[in-house]
């Protein structure tokens, strides 16, 4: 009879376990989030933490001074799942270098690698993707892909000069672009010690991409 008892007492723990994990999840994530979307938003979790670590760590943080000495956290839009997008990548064939302008005035060399056609909320979008020159010279960032965007939350949401996404080359033509991983450039949050690409005319969406980091005056402790 006791060990009747204590098989019973096991299943109960372990079934009141499972409860709470599932209520925790429920907590921890948006309720759009299902189970089978879980890896993408574990790897979006870490990149918003892993940002708002660089910002807090003195040497590789671009902000100076009392900014430095607030910063706390960055905004961030709620994480959705419909801004994390499959993207068909054609290459560029026979593209040449060419200069994009910097918020210094200067200019930074870029090779046009491809573009990137995808749906967000069901309607037909096109980026286009680049890869540095300067970061080609190292063997490290040979498979880098540089997109440089704009959309209808600059100047209001986030920055006005536009956001920036990091992606590989894919092995197929399969191209995963997570909008929620979308960061400002350095030059966001210090003109004077940083020079940064702004978005071509030709990848500004005409469409609010509500992912990413928000740019907003609560980033700062008043």
């Amino acid at each position: 009879m006791k060990k009747i008892i204590l098989i019973f007492l096991g299943f109960s723990v372990f079934s009141f376990a499972q409860d709470l994990k599932k209520e925790t999840e429920k907590k921890q994530f948006p309720a759009e989030v299902q189970s089978e979307n879980l890896k993408e938003v574990l790897e979006i979790k870490k990149f918003q933490k892993e940002l708002n670590e660089e910002y807090k760590n003195e040497k590789e943080s671009p902000l100076r001074g009392d900014n430095f000495k607030k910063f706390k956290e960055h905004p961030f839009f709620a994480i959705n799942l419909d801004y994390y997008v499959k993207a068909k990548l054609v290459k560029t064939e026979n593209a040449k270098p060419f200069e994009i302008p910097t918020s210094s005035g200067k200019t930074k060399k870029y090779i046009e690698y491809g573009k990137a056609y995808f749906k967000v909320n069901g309607k037909e979008q096109v980026l286009t993707v680049f890869q540095s020159l300067s970061l080609l010279e190292n063997p490290e960032y040979k498979d880098y892909l540089f997109l440089p965007f704009r959309d209808l939350t600059n100047g209001k949401e986030t920055y006005g000069g536009g956001r920036y996404l990091d992606l590989r080359i894919p092995k197929n033509d399969e191209l995963i672009i997570d909008f929620n991983k979308a960061y400002h450039p350095y030059c966001a949050y210090n003109a004077f010690d940083y020079n940064c690409p702004i978005a071509p005319e030709e990848n500004r969406l005409k469409i609010p991409i509500e992912a990413g980091v928000k740019y907003e005056d609560i980033w700062f402790e008043h």
